[in-house]
């Protein structure tokens, strides 16, 4: 009985046999990691194309449920590979959130409408071949990213979720209820409990200890919906409550829709979501450096990064084909593997198929999608701190020479500091500001790159 309790050494390996009763909550987690920034981007564009409600309304429903069922595919070919495509590397896929700001300005200039979407659709099918050939010359490209650029491009990538995690621990910055007591106290319980099982268990239940995290806040929240109002709170468009009927509406089966919105190919869209695709790409190679530094405690081969690149490009292709957002290597769960060590692909392989029945059975995807953001944000705070922690592992794999200190500190100094305030570039041509306004990433990577590219390298280094 007492081995049923105990995780196997093999969940810390990633091609470890691992029994299917330690593999599924071990992907579950992951899942509920992902789903809400997995929907989240499509919500905001086809609200900015005028597709989220009335004759509209099927449509936006379709492709959330197109875009669970890709992000499950999308994820099995980066886990085991088809040829090329794919890096055999612990990472969950899903719709990108670096593009919003890119598409938000097509919309805006196409005029809205189906238009502008199938438009946004083209520009993504010639955006992913494109960044999928790129991932082809990874290997030569590799030079200028030494573990000084990638763990620089690392840290950036946890910096800029943190602000999303503390957002979702007050409850979602666009909620009304925002930063209310009771969202902080279900994501101060969540926090809690995490806490306990990760530090005051062992085995599966402290692996777990996020899955299980969510549970309890699940519970907590049902609870606090019948407590509350007996007690006088009113809980009137409180976004914490469980919206139970969203599930009982949902179908229990639904085939999804191959082409739901006609691709258009138009250059005003294509040209600057093609820059957006290398920006993707150095934001994939530093996921992938840092999900291996964390979980493994190694660099990523040429190999892994190139097949991880490619399958970010052709997933990204295959999900407009159906209607979805570009789908990238999701940062959020490399913080949960830099917190776990969990690498197994088995496990993360139960969490894609999760997402295939989500994208079969909207009834299932509803009941995770009505987790409130405070619940997650309770696991979030840890799991994307854990990705600046891995960023700093990377950065001090070498020795902190002058000259990588001077790189570190420029790119986050000017780099980050520049995409995290945005107000800064309001001058600047429209161009720069999509591409380095978006989050301090772009911009960080750019700096980074660049000063690796021009500074003289110390004699170590040379040598070297």
């Amino acid at each position: 009985m007492k081995k049923n309790f105990t995780l196997s050494k093999e969940a810390y390996e990633l091609d470890g046999k691992l029994p299917l009763s330690q593999a599924i909550p071990l992907g579950l987690q992951h899942v509920l990691a992902m789903f809400v920034g997995n929907l989240t981007p499509l919500i905001i564009i086809t609200g900015a194309c005028g597709l989220a409600g009335g004759e509209f309304a099927d449509l936006q429903l379709s492709l959330l449920q197109n875009a669970m069922l890709i992000a499950g595919i999308v994820t099995l070919i980066q886990l085991f590979a088809i040829g090329p495509i794919g890096g055999k590397v612990p990472i969950i896929m899903g719709t990108s959130s670096g593009f919003i700001g890119v598409f938000k300005s097509v919309a805006a200039t196409m005029g809205g409408g189906a238009l502008a979407y199938g438009a946004i659709m083209g520009a993504s099918i010639i955006g992913g071949l494109f960044e999928a050939v790129l991932g082809f010359f990874l290997k030569p490209l590799r030079k200028f990213f030494p573990s000084v650029v990638t763990g620089t491009v690392v840290l950036s990538i946890g910096l800029s979720l943190i602000s999303v995690g503390i957002g979702s621990f007050g409850g979602g910055s666009s909620a009304e209820d925002f930063g209310s007591i009771p969202n902080l106290c279900l994501a101060l319980f969540v926090l809690i409990v995490i806490l306990v099982f990760k530090h005051g268990t062992k085995g599966p239940l402290s692996s777990s200890s996020i899955l299980i995290g969510i549970i309890f806040g699940y519970i907590a929240a049902g609870l606090m919906g019948v407590i509350l109002p007996k007690m006088g709170y009113s809980i009137e468009g409180a976004g914490w409550v469980l919206n139970w009927q969203k599930v009982a509406d949902a179908k229990w089966f639904e085939i999804p829709t191959f082409l739901p919105v006609k691709p258009v190919f138009d250059l005003r869209a294509i040209l600057p979501v093609l820059i957006m695709f290398i920006v993707t790409a150095v934001e994939t190679v530093g996921d992938i450096s840092g999900v291996m530094e964390g979980g493994l405690g190694r660099e990523a081969t040429d190999k892994e990064l190139s097949g991880g690149v490619i399958c970010d490009g052709v997933g990204s292709s295959f999900a407009a084909l159906f209607g979805v957002l570009p789908n990238t290597s999701f940062s959020q769960n490399v913080g949960l593997v830099a917190m776990t060590k969990i690498v197994n692909r088995f496990a993360l392989c139960t969490g894609a198929i999760f997402l295939i029945l989500c994208g079969l059975c909207p009834k299932l995807g509803a009941v995770v999608s009505i987790m409130p953001q405070s619940v997650l944000g309770g696991a979030a705070v840890i799991m994307f701190s854990s990705i600046v922690v891995s960023g700093i592992q990377l950065i001090t794999k070498t020795p902190l020479t002058p000259r990588n200190l001077t790189i570190v500190s420029v790119a986050l100094g000017v780099g980050y500091g520049m995409g995290s305030n945005t107000g800064i570039l309001a001058n600047v041509p429209e161009l720069i500001q999509l591409v380095f306004g978006g989050s301090g990433i772009v911009p960080a990577a750019f700096v980074a790159i660049l000063l690796n590219i021009l500074l003289p390298k110390d004699k170590e280094e040379a040598k070297a």
